[in-house]
């Protein structure tokens, strides 16, 4: 199923790049598979907010691997945030609880079950691979908007979980897609500021992400990407 998911993102942002007329990005060069390599790699830092959880600071890393065709960008990174579930999911999760030793009760049972899960945190380890379409804007910026696809590994703790079945629940891996767009400024031939915001979805997450971000490139700009004289 992830290699579906990456296989199809790559296939429209290809089916984009190449069906697009009079976008910026036409200039850049018109690489293959063959001229993916390493140019260069980035740290940013951002900060979400999610469905599930409160607003939280995040930080990642992410890696420039080149053209796959005219003017599509593949980009895999890293990134990693750390937040306390919002009050009202812990409301209820406390409230299936109560209802699951509900059930267990003999009939006509008094007992009264109040479960109380405190403060419950929620991380991610975040694993993705986008793909950028990149066009050139007036003032020497560069545009880009796009796809991807990530593995997320999930992780719940608090005190009143720890080692419960709770916590298994929030301890996961699974596959997530996103939609991002942002801008990125050539500050020198092997430097440049971008900011960006995506949506990451999940099964049972989603969140809002802005980010910025500085990257050192290690290979000299392609086509359409110098700076601005």
């Amino acid at each position: 199923m992830k290699r579906s998911l990456v296989c199809g993102a790559l296939a429209l942002l290809v089916s984009l790049a190449t069906g697009t007329e009079g976008v910026g990005a036409q200039s850049l060069a018109d690489f293959d598979y063959e001229n993916l390599s390493f140019r260069g790699f980035s740290l940013e830092g951002g900060y979400l907010s999610g469905t599930r959880v409160d607003g939280t600071y995040s930080t990642g890393i992410r890696v420039d691997l080149g053209y796959l065709g005219p003017g599509l960008r593949i980009v895999p990174g890293l990134s990693y945030w750390s937040s306390t579930m919002k009050a009202s999911e812990v409301g209820e999760l406390e409230t299936k609880v109560e209802s699951l030793i509900e059930g267990e009760l003999p009939p006509g049972s008094s007992f009264d079950p109040q479960v109380n899960l405190g403060t419950i945190d929620w991380s991610d380890i975040n694993l993705s691979l986008d793909g950028h379409l990149v066009w050139s804007i007036p003032y020497g910026f560069l545009s880009f908007a796009g796809l991807g696809v990530s593995a997320h590994i999930l992780d719940g703790d608090g005190e009143a979980i720890a080692g419960t079945f709770v916590e298994d629940l929030l301890d996961s891996v699974v596959a997530g897609v996103n939609v991002h767009a942002g801008l990125e400024y050539p500050v020198h031939d092997r430097f440049r500021f971008y900011g960006l915001t995506r949506y990451e979805v999940m099964e049972d997450l989603r969140y809002l992400e802005f980010r910025l971000g500085g990257q050192i490139m290690v290979a000299p700009p392609a086509p359409g990407e110098e700076r601005a004289p």
